[in-house]
């Protein structure tokens, strides 16, 4: 399928050029907000993804986290994060990634998440399950929030509200249950999908952060969801992704519900 052999070509031009850069020499500056960064890597890896996407498919929307909108008329729209986990690419650790997600007609159809680091490639088609490297991946089986292992992510800039991230957080420690924080959005859901995290929450994210991972969180048979427990949409800013059994009680937990 042309499609599938564009989104695995884009992925591995992006990560072609971020491996070229990882700790190496490179320009770092700031974007708004503290900690926000972006590299020269960040902008080489884009140029690669988006070479290959319009070469075959010059008349499909892109939206690409630096350069925004490439508005199309088009029903598909390629979703593309050139480096998820800048902050950890840009301090030399080997957590990050290339994610690209395909969307046709507001479905999210297909998502690829790459860690040249690791050599893990994670994909996903809708309604065909979930691989790793081309071997199917499950979601765990754990059942309780108490006896799992889950992830999450702090946003730089947030309000400090009731139920905000530090709460939730020191909720889910104090009563023992390890939560971690990798600093890629992309690779935590990869890795719930691979059933190593049993679940995953973030209060703020952005679609190219989520949407290749979200998708393949589902065909690998999880469950992901807004806060209120409605449908995942990219577009809004929480998420909750889990194996399924614990989703209910996590989203509780979130919510500000007690354990």
């Amino acid at each position: 399928m042309m499609l599938k052999h564009t989104l695995l070509k884009a992925t591995e031009a992006g990560a072609a050029e971020i491996t070229r850069f990882f700790n190496g020499e490179f320009k770092v500056s700031n974007k708004e907000g503290i900690n926000n960064l972006v590299t020269e890597a960040d902008h080489a890896a884009e140029k690669a993804i988006f070479e290959v996407i319009q070469k075959e498919f010059p008349d499909h929307f892109i939206l690409s986290e630096e350069s925004g909108e490439i508005v199309m008329d088009s029903s598909y729209k390629w979703i593309i994060d050139p480096i998820d986990g800048t902050v950890n690419f840009a301090n030399g650790i080997p957590i990050c990634c290339v994610s690209i997600a395909v969307e046709h007609n507001g479905q999210m159809i297909m998502g690829a998440v790459y860690n040249p680091f690791l050599k893990e490639l994670f994909f996903a088609q809708h309604g065909f399950g979930a691989t790793m490297n081309d071997k199917r991946i499950h979601v765990s089986e754990k059942t309780e929030v108490i006896n799992s292992c889950l992830v999450t992510g702090f946003p730089y800039t947030y309000l400090d509200t009731a139920n905000g991230p530090i709460e939730i957080f020191s909720k889910l420690i104090r009563k023992g249950v390890p939560v971690r924080r990798l600093g890629s959005a992309a690779i935590d859901l990869c890795w719930v999908a691979a059933g190593r995290f049993d679940g995953f929450y973030e209060h703020k994210l952005q679609a190219w952060d989520s949407a290749a991972g979200f998708l393949i969180v589902e065909e690998a048979g999880g469950k992901v969801t807004d806060f209120n427990g409605d449908h995942y949409s990219p577009y809004q800013p929480h998420i909750i992704a889990t194996n399924g059994k614990i989703h209910d009680e996590l989203l509780r937990i979130v919510n500000g519900g007690e354990f």
